[in-house]
């Protein structure tokens, strides 16, 4: 797919990387379009004999509207069309870090004439268009700029390396192949030989059964992308804090003798196995008349009902007591709960039921049953990876995946019924339609925004 709308005519400015205060020693402003060239020479000053060709890195200064006022030392590097990522004129200036300075070069690369900010994912979204850029590969590096373990970084850069476009190319062109074999019965089945249907009905649903294997491996790679979020809940000083800090190991909670230490909903970002895990380190929830406490009661409230899964500890010296089964009750319907007892290693368990309650026992202060923990919380959440997962589509890739192989289900339908070719054709045509999509082949301009609108700026 390729074209330039009306709006390329402009070129578009952006910062290109993270800016925070005495972070970074180097920023990157990129511009894109006609008149990048242009609008860099025009605020910088290029001393000696310094050639503005593709491909070349520039020594300089950014200048002041004045043309006087140095702001900032610079280099400029300029990569021409065709040969740059989006396929337009592109200049880069790499100016000194932090914000004030990075900020003051944007401001004086925006008041050129032509030029404007890029909008979120811009940049990728002109490669796409331009054709330097499979809309799969773009995806994938937008995944890559926002993965939070390395795992996920390595499924980003499986689609960043074609794997998806690959991927779904051969299935897509397996399906013209059939498609092309019906349309050639309808208009001219007495000059051919009969169709074999049951041949090609098999061969649609092996299309179809490699389609749901990927909407399967991408509901286990939306996990690692997104992580999850556990909340730990139980009466107080029965360990949270306690295993908050095993399973992060660093001290982010008070640990205490005393019931009621936390005060308020404290998160922790940990990796398990390869998946990202916010921890929901809650106050316990208890009757109390604390003004402050109660606030962080309220809080823990709302964590039960935003948390993929509870943590419900309680002590096993002490037994499964009413109030932790009053605490059970109030997790939500379909949130999973895993009761976990705790203080293993005091060996005091008030009686025998209170280890069959248990789905796990652990010690959070040696670390005993740790690794139990962690499988459990992976398996009951169904982000347990036993298999090298090579590929995973996204969320929009993996509907319209799913969307082809409900239109190749329903084929078995029509052959059952005895329809005519041209039956066939109809959902065989929306499933090549669906993955026309995933790879870009088959997109409006207005889907292109809604896409690269949840990219960063600058990318």
């Amino acid at each position: 797919m390729s074209g330039i709308g009306p709006d390329q005519e402009l070129s578009i400015a952006a910062i290109a990387t993270a800016v925070a205060p005495g972070q970074g020693g180097i920023a990157v402003i990129r511009l894109s379009g006609p008149r990048a060239v242009r609008a860099v020479a025009a605020i910088t000053v290029i001393p000696g004999q310094q050639l503005w060709e593709s491909h070349r890195v520039l020594y300089g200064h950014v200048v002041a509207a004045g043309g006087v006022e140095r702001l900032d030392e610079v280099l400029v590097l300029v990569m021409l069309a065709p040969r740059s990522f989006t396929g337009e004129d592109v200049v880069e200036i790499h100016c000194h870090g932090g914000v004030i300075a990075v900020q003051q070069v944007l401001a004086r690369v925006l008041e050129q004439p032509g030029v404007r900010r890029a909008l979120p994912g811009e940049f990728s979204q002109r490669a796409v268009l331009n054709g330097r850029l499979d809309l799969s590969r773009a995806e994938a590096m937008s995944d890559l700029v926002g993965a939070r373990s390395k795992r996920a970084a390595q499924l980003a850069m499986a689609g960043l390396d074609g794997g998806i476009q690959k991927k779904m190319v051969v299935l897509r062109e397996r399906l013209l192949d059939q498609l092309s074999e019906l349309e050639a019965r309808v208009d001219f089945e007495e000059d051919l030989p009969p169709l074999n249907a049951e041949a090609l009905l098999q061969e649609l649903q092996a299309v179809r059964q490699e389609l749901l294997t990927l909407v399967a491996d991408g509901e286990r790679g939306s996990v690692v992308r997104h992580g999850l979020r556990v909340a730990l809940v139980g009466r107080p000083n029965v360990g949270k804090s306690s295993l908050l800090n095993l399973l992060s190991r660093r001290e982010r909670a008070i640990v205490t003798d005393l019931p009621g230490t936390t005060r308020d909903l404290l998160e922790s970002e940990i990796v398990l196995d390869g998946v990202p895990i916010t921890l929901l380190d809650t106050a316990g929830i208890r009757a109390t008349s604390d003004a402050v406490e109660q606030l962080g009661i309220a809080r823990s409230r709302d964590a039960l009902a935003s948390a993929d899964l509870v943590l419900l500890l309680f002590d096993l010296a002490q037994g499964w007591s009413d109030d932790d089964q009053a605490l059970f009750a109030l997790i939500p319907e379909g949130v999973s709960c895993l009761r976990v007892g705790n203080k293993a290693d005091l060996r005091l368990e008030a009686d025998g039921d209170a280890a069959s309650v248990a789905d796990v026992r652990l010690s959070a202060v040696t670390g005993d049953g740790e690794p139990t923990l962690v499988r459990a919380v992976l398996e009951r959440c169904g982000a347990l990876i036993e298999q090298p997962l090579l590929l995973a589509l996204n969320q929009r890739q993996s509907d319209l995946a799913a969307t082809a192989a409900e239109a190749l289900a329903r084929s078995e339908q029509v052959a059952a019924d005895g329809l005519p070719w041209d039956f066939w054709t109809i959902d065989l045509r929306q499933a090549i339609r669906s993955l026309g999509e995933i790879t870009g082949e088959q997109l409006t301009e207005s889907v292109l925004d809604r896409i690269f609108s949840r990219f960063c700026i600058g990318k």
